[in-house]
């Protein structure tokens, strides 16, 4: 019997003719996952109402390869984001599987509907390309049902714009000097030298460094402004012990590092896992050694363990609202930050207010602390100066006063108190970005601490009994060498 002959082409034939995908393919496929991976975290954090790494931060870790692009689609996806679950709901296209997928299949769809090319590769994309006309017919059924006649018209056109903002590199003075970097990045673009803090340089607004071989290599940072005025204000001497409170990512940390010469110690503080992870990255590409990151809650350090007993200054910059770096971290284009979220704000404040009270008067503690700088990226009143107010008793019982940060510095702190002219603060629209700080030194150097009773009554009293612990916590320092030390040094 003989046997039936296939048409069909050998299979070796077959694969031959098989198209690959290009390069670009495979990099905007890659850039689409990283981005849904960011899009993820973000979502998630917004939704919980949790403190998470900016989108900025996010994008620019150095485990994103694809950064430009990732950026721009994470941004792209959560402005139309809205609009994109909206058509999702009316096509009604999506089965369990992708339903699990959110955060890839809004930014897939953002680039089906919006995007200047239709993705070709990728299940995902594969999937909800067989479905674009549903997609495009959801959004002609969305625009009906709104009354408008564009996709602009969906979109809240008032979200901050025009906010033109310098860029801003500091300069690693542990790997380079500062005319030698103005040299090399003038190659590229206009470069002045900041006229408050002495390693800062100026670069025109959209200069594009994220690339740049000294960026790459630590030699310089992309930190702004207020972020590079907080290390400065606690001016930590070569040789010190210093405590940064609040660590990741890091950029203040290893900014202390390079004002210090690399010299003494600072024990920077992450509770967080992730940002530990990040914290160390940012340490490493800084080439500092004199740092030691302690995975633990700052609030858990005993100020009268042996441990602390050179430690003269502490940097705290606990988390805030971000309120004065809205545009930069791109909060706005978060879900919680829409037009009803007054309530949700009110409340977030009050329990940030409560945290940056008890971290700062915890600070304050520290026998031998000299210097203590407070600051946050805050516009509000409950965070800055009312947090600072607070403390000023306890303050001044310990010898401490408020001194005045960058003198020649106009903007002061809101008159609510006497001696908030030491203050200094950063307004959003005349510096592009919102800061605040205050600067503790002391006057007196007290051995023999008053009480507890006797500093505060009522709640402050209350709350420093947490600040001694009796049991040290099950914590540990992660050390430069990779060893992990089960007991403080």
């Amino acid at each position: 019997m003989a046997r039936h002959k296939s048409n069909a082409p050998p299979k070796a034939t077959r694969q031959l003719g098989k198209q690959q995908p290009s390069g670009a393919e495979r990099s905007a496929l890659y850039a689409r996952r990283e981005a849904a991976k960011i899009l993820h975290t973000v979502l998630r954090g917004d939704a919980e109402r949790r403190a998470v790494a900016s989108i900025k931060s996010l994008v620019f870790s150095p485990s994103v390869r694809n950064k430009r692009g990732t950026f721009a689609l994470v941004c792209e996806t959560l402005k139309y984001l809205d609009v994109i679950k909206d058509v999702l709901g009316i096509a009604n296209v999506l089965n369990s599987k992708w339903k699990r997928q959110e955060p890839l299949v809004y930014i897939i769809c953002y680039d089906i509907l919006f995007g200047k090319e239709t993705p070709s590769i990728g299940d995902a994309e594969k999937f909800l390309v067989r479905r674009k006309d549903a997609l495009l017919s959801g959004l002609a059924t969305l625009l009906v049902r709104k009354k408008v006649k564009s996709v602009e018209e969906l979109l809240d056109l008032s979200q901050l714009n025009g906010h033109i903002k310098p860029r801003y590199v500091r300069v690693n003075t542990l790997k380079m000097d500062v005319d030698s970097a103005v040299k090399e990045l003038e190659k590229l673009y206009r470069v002045q030298k900041d006229e408050t803090v002495p390693d800062l340089l100026v670069m025109p607004p959209g200069s594009d460094l994220h690339a740049h071989p000294l960026v790459m290599n630590g030699r310089v940072f992309l930190q702004g402004k207020g972020s590079s005025m907080v290390a400065a204000a606690l001016q930590p001497e070569a040789g010190w012990e210093v405590i940064d409170a609040c660590s990741a990512p890091g950029n203040k940390t290893v900014h202390l590092a390079a004002l210090m010469k690399g010299h003494g110690k600072i024990i920077a503080c992450e509770l967080n896992e992730e940002r530990v992870k990040r914290l160390e990255q940012t340490i490493k590409l800084s080439g500092a050694t004199n740092i030691e990151v302690f995975h633990g809650d700052f609030l858990s350090l005993n100020p009268e363990d042996p441990s602390f007993a050179k430690v003269r200054a502490i940097l705290l910059d606990p988390s805030c609202s971000g309120s004065g770096t809205i545009t930069d971290r791109l909060d706005h284009l978060l879900p919680s930050h829409s037009a009803d979220n007054t309530n949700y704000d009110s409340i977030r404040l009050h329990k940030l207010a409560v945290f940056q009270k008890k971290a700062l008067a915890h600070a304050l503690s520290f026998p031998q602390v000299e210097r203590v700088v407070y600051s946050t990226c805050s516009i509000h009143q409950i965070e800055n100066e009312d947090v600072v107010s607070s403390v000023l008793p306890l303050a001044s019982s310990l010898g401490f006063e408020l001194a005045t940060p960058f003198p020649n510095w106009q903007r002061r702190g809101l008159p609510v108190f006497a001696g908030s002219e030491h203050l200094l603060r950063m307004d959003p629209v005349e510096d592009k970005e919102g800061f605040f700080f205050a600067l503790f030194t002391k006057t007196t150097n007290k051995l023999d601490n008053p009480k507890p009773s006797e500093l505060l009554e009522g709640e402050c009293r209350g709350r420093r009994k947490q600040f001694y612990p009796f049991l040290w916590p099950k914590v540990f320092f992660r050390a430069w060498n990779g060893r992990l030390h089960g007991s403080r040094r």
